[in-house]
């Protein structure tokens, strides 16, 4: 004890100057970027995201997401000559071997931002092997093959901009000639799907609105419907044409939650009294499936509410993900399934107690590109990781 502490009150000494017990072994000190060495000069995203995990606070944890991200990359499981035929089902890599079956989903205001073209980088490289969205996630996407979206102002009046036919997301305009647009490019799809839909109804009787399992059926899914849209937009800048040519299933339980929706309601107008159907049950048979038949589970969500949320639900199915890596602003104090963190969803089997989960608190457009960066798109060689 020093001389000084030695002339304190006994309560200054037990309150301010209390003993630490020894620092133990594993304890990692933290530390960030030095700056002034060269190697820190105009750093590659994997080198600033690897500086990153120990400075602390989202930072580190945004090092755990890309850890994460590239576990569920490398894990391979047997060769398919190993498996019996009824073993044969989830993901494959190019070699035959089983590996993660990645979840991700992503709500609409990403696409209508910059960070579409993350997303569809993802789609048209095959990174990830399912999709769900909400119908914003689907429409912006076809619209902006259509017309632009252009920058704009939080701070926009509303009122000024609904004189002037202006949409406000965010900070991103929208003009509603664009919806106008929108509606042109696909009542004729639409037109075309009732047609064959009434055809194929017409060969094989109304009983077939019940057998649903057939990929080529035009008796409509979400999902199927989705990928008829990316057919039809043939646009390299679309993700949901990407999905299409990859067969990368796009589920979407809203779909008529959007500019979708009122198409939808306007050509039951035109349509009448024929209707275009769509099946919900037969999407979530397949996600579910999908889900169970994974050899194991990645979850990547980019965002909240509904997409978060069938995602999770399709993986308590298996009894839970392997990985879960969760990206968004949401607070857990209002109890919203948004801002749980990984801990609750182990509480409901959609995250496996034993899995590598972490949840990012962050808006994805700042962190998605750094992160995709560091992982997906670092060229860097992954080791391939076995059970």
């Amino acid at each position: 004890m020093s001389e000084i502490n030695k002339k304190l009150p006994e309560l200054l000494q037990d309150a301010v100057l209390k003993a630490s017990v020894p620092v133990p072994e594993d304890f990692v000190e933290v530390h960030g970027i030095d700056y002034s060495k060269p190697e820190a000069t105009d750093m590659r995203a994997s080198d600033l995201v690897n500086s990153m995990k120990v400075m602390g606070f989202q930072a580190s944890n945004l090092g755990k997401a890309c850890d994460i991200i590239d576990n569920m990359r490398s894990w391979r499981g047997e060769h398919k000559d190993k498996l019996q035929s009824h073993q044969q089902k989830g993901s494959f890599d190019d070699d035959g071997y089983q590996k993660t079956t990645i979840f991700m989903g992503y709500t609409s205001n990403l696409i209508s931002s910059g960070v579409r073209e993350t997303l569809r980088y993802l789609v048209q490289h095959k990174m990830v092997d399912a999709l769900v969205t909400t119908a914003g996630g689907i429409e912006e996407d076809i619209i902006k093959c259509l017309a632009p979206t252009y920058m704009g102002e939080f701070s926009l009046k509303g009122s000024k901009l609904r004189d002037e036919g202006m949409n406000r997301i965010g900070n991103l305009l929208v003009p509603n000639d664009n919806y106008c647009k929108f509606e042109e490019w696909i009542v004729p799809i639409l037109d075309t799907m009732l047609e064959e839909q009434e055809e194929y109804v017409k060969k094989n009787g109304a009983g077939c609105l019940d057998a649903n399992h057939d990929v080529e059926s035009p008796i409509w899914t979400p999902s199927k419907l989705i990928n008829r849209l990316g057919k039809e937009i043939n646009d390299e800048s679309s993700v949901i044409y990407w999905a299409h040519k990859n067969n990368i299933p796009i589920f979407c339980p809203s779909i008529t939650d959007g500019s979708i929706g009122d198409m939808l309601f306007f050509h039951t107008f035109k349509a009448s009294p024929k209707q275009l159907r769509l099946d919900i049950v037969s999407d979530i048979r397949k996600i579910n499936s999908m889900s169970m038949e994974a050899s194991k589970a990645g979850m990547l969500i980019l965002g909240g509410g509904l997409i978060k949320h069938h995602i999770a639900n399709a993986c308590l199915m298996r009894n839970g993900a392997d990985f879960a890596v969760y990206i968004n602003t949401a607070q857990e104090y209002d109890g919203s399934d948004a801002g749980a963190r990984p801990d609750e969803a182990v509480s409901w089997g959609k995250i496996k107690a034993d899995a590598s989960s972490v949840k990012l608190y962050a808006e994805v457009s700042l962190v998605l590109p750094l992160i995709v960066a560091a992982t997906f798109a670092s060229g860097k060689k992954l080791a391939k990781t076995h059970d």
